[in-house]
């Protein structure tokens, strides 16, 4: 299996995707020391032994794995590495998570069933106003909400938490959506350690009128806005408990659980929050009396945590690992199938090719054509471990986004792409480079893709790089592309919201190609697909119709090639009651889980 950083390369800051992760050796030593490994204290629960009816297949993707509204007991969390608990520091989806449990937001995620990709009022009380097509946003707090320590949050303390991602010789290593929306080029704004202002008024992008009252005048309209403020680094913190680059250490609660300790041996301890008010909150339903999360676990040992009754909830979004796949299919686990426990989730992680229109051969859209015609996605899923383990596609467009093109799944035409290959003037084929990162099955993916090129006379190199600089320096800058040759770069790709402008501007996009951290990895830059894009942004309701136009447009210039969509198996715990699967996490809702 790949590593977390190619799980969830998109989610990852530009400079420091190919940090997170590593790979993962699965060897029988490992799998047999593991269950004795992993153990937990309960905090005085003694059920772990005592298995739920697992519900059925998929029970928690359009219902609730085994409802119940009962209260109490330690649920059990397992998770990789994380990067911090502070809301403004972080880029995994499974810290994300966990922060719904301790950091509210103005909007948040639905926990309605089926439907858990939409948005509902958390801190404000609607999705947000605007008068202008996307560039002013204006949102109310709710009356009740507050902080661990008591006092009322207010609109000064949401602000100023998003004032923090500004601060970028602090604040490092999560999203900085804001800073892109609302600094002002010709003046930045520093962030608040450095506000020299008189007034210390902040972010001017920024109006709180009242305690209640907080408007956003954006550089450029923005339809996804309120999925920015979804985002845990748009969480309240009272300045007068900010420590800075220390606020993860202990971080004010504004949800129903306050994180109360952190220890490497025993975990991350959530208790209630006293302070919290289900009245003005309609999102989280705070059944267990603790939240216990052990953390820096491997995939294996995650899956056999699960297993053995010793964990309720992996919150790591990566689904489990081959050798528990291999049990999941004999669907054996004692009293209750382990198949009955199982929901098979398409992730949003999309596998692609990027023929980077900066380097020749692929400056020519014919000898792109040919690399595109070329492309066997059978063999590449099977490469992936088969249907379980991923969906082939051919679209720029995550399957779980509703609108999106209608999937063709072509076969490979050896014959096109050879008189593509003519018509580009290299008949006799050509050699480039494949960049892809130094993980097992992405270079067994290269290897398969360079294997279907050389069919036709491609000669393909398979340069695996180091995983920590691949996305950040790599493959990042278009110049190091350009000067390596890397013609084909194998790379994975996830939005941080569900949207289909959130998936394809990163893209597609020419005026987001940068210097550093670039994200348009075959820097495409066609003027009719920005002007699509434009449109898109303020088509209103005909929005996925002209998201589905830039979607096409992107495609048929050949310089992305999309192979196979992630798929992953998440496995419920024994103990797991009201297992709700949270699409934009790629895991079960921690919102609303409870174990009795």
């Amino acid at each position: 299996m790949d590593s977390t950083q190619e799980r969830s390369a998109g989610r990852v800051p530009a400079w420091a995707r190919g940090t997170r992760g590593r790979v993962l050796g699965i060897a029988a030593a490992v799998v047999l020391v593991v269950v004795g490994a992993v153990t937990w204290s309960g905090r005085g629960d003694d059920e772990t032994g005592v298995p739920v009816s697992g519900g059925g297949p998929d029970a928690g993707l359009t219902g609730v794995r085994a409802p119940s509204d009962a209260t109490g007991g330690t649920l059990r969390v397992v998770a990789g590495e994380l990067d911090s608990l502070d809301p403004q520091r972080s880029y995994l989806p499974a810290v994300w998570n966990l922060m719904r449990l301790y950091a509210r937001t103005l909007v948040t995620y639905s926990t309605e069933p089926g439907a858990t990709d939409g948005l509902v009022p958390d801190l404000a009380t609607d999705l947000g106003t605007t008068p202008d097509g996307g560039t002013t946003w204006t949102f109310t707090l709710r009356e009740g909400a507050r902080f661990e320590n008591g006092r009322t949050i207010t609109s000064r303390d949401v602000k100023y938490g998003i004032e923090r991602s500004f601060a970028s010789d602090v604040i490092v290593g999560g999203p900085t959506h804001v800073v892109e929306l609302l600094d002002d080029p010709g003046n930045p704004y520093a962030g608040p350690y450095q506000d020299e202002a008189p007034d210390k008024l902040g972010l001017a992008a920024i109006e709180t009128p009242d305690d209640r009252t907080i408007t956003f005048r954006l550089r450029t309209a923005e339809p996804d806005f309120p999925y920015v403020m979804a985002l845990p680094s748009s969480s309240p913190v009272p300045i007068e408990n900010d420590t800075a680059a220390d606020y993860g250490r202990d971080p004010v609660s504004s949800g129903p659980y306050a994180v109360t300790s952190v220890d490497a041996a025993t975990g991350i301890l959530l208790d209630r929050n006293p302070q919290w008010d289900p009245a003005s909150d309609d999102v989280r339903t705070a059944l267990p009396d603790q939240v216990l999360v052990r953390t820096g676990l491997t995939g294996v040992e995650r899956d056999q945590a699960l297993l053995a009754g010793s964990a309720d909830v992996d919150v790591s979004g990566t689904g489990v690992q081959a050798p528990t796949t291999a049990r999941l299919a004999e669907g054996t686990g004692g009293d209750v199938p382990l198949g009955d426990r199982v929901d098979e989730v398409t992730s949003g992680v999309v596998r692609l090719l990027a023929l980077p229109t900066n380097v020749a051969p692929m400056d020519n859209p014919e000898c792109r054509a040919a690399v595109v015609a070329a492309v066997d996605r059978r063999a590449v899923q099977e490469q992936l471990g088969g249907s379980v383990n991923a969906v082939r596609t051919s679209q720029l467009w995550p399957r779980g986004l509703v609108g999106g093109p209608e999937e063709s799944d072509p076969q490979p035409d050896p014959d096109a792409a050879r008189e593509h290959l003519r018509a580009c003037g290299q008949p006799d084929g050509f050699h480039t480079v494949l960049a892809v990162p130094d993980a097992a099955t992405s270079v067994a993916v290269a290897e398969e893709i360079a294997g279907q090129l050389g069919a036709i006379g491609i000669e393909v190199e398979v340069r695996p790089l180091a995983a920590p600089g691949f996305y950040a320096t790599d493959v990042g800058n278009p110049d190091n592309v350009a000067a390596n040759g890397f013609g084909i770069v194998l790379a994975t790709w996830t939005a941080d919201f569900p949207t289909p402008g959130s998936f394809l501007v990163p893209l597609v996009d020419g005026r987001s190609v940068s210097p550093v951290g670039n994200t348009n990895f075959a820097r495409l830059t066609v003027p009719e697909v920005d002007a699509l894009i434009d449109t898109a942004r303020t088509a209103g309701e005909g929005a996925r119709t002209a998201w589905r136009d830039v979607a096409a447009a992107a495609t048929a210039t050949g310089a992305y090639v999309p192979l196979a969509e992630t798929r992953v198996q998440l496995l419920a715990g024994q103990r797991l009651r009201n297992g709700v699967v949270m699409a934009a996490y790629t895991g079960y809702d921690l919102a609303t889980a409870g174990v009795r």
